[in-house]
């Protein structure tokens, strides 16, 4: 099982692209996503954008993550 938390897009680079979330950022790359645009919200696995999530879903899995965070 894969838990992935949503990477919003703030850079491509032709199918390099960068992902920020919960203060962090990482590489991806963009290969399986069709005409991926900046502000989209990814999920990522083995550092390949695999999903494209709606903005209101990526921030409410977002929220979940961050309440777990705080839990522990």
């Amino acid at each position: 099982m894969c838990l992935a938390v949503p990477l919003k897009l703030i850079e491509i680079n032709g199918c390099d692209a960068v992902g920020e979330s919960l203060g962090m950022r990482r590489p991806l790359r963009v290969d399986f996503i069709p005409e991926p645009k900046i502000g989209d919200y990814v999920i990522v696995h083995a550092g390949f954008a695999i999903e494209r999530l709606p903005e209101q879903q990526a921030l409410e899995d977002l929220e979940s993550w961050e309440e777990l965070r705080d839990v522990l």
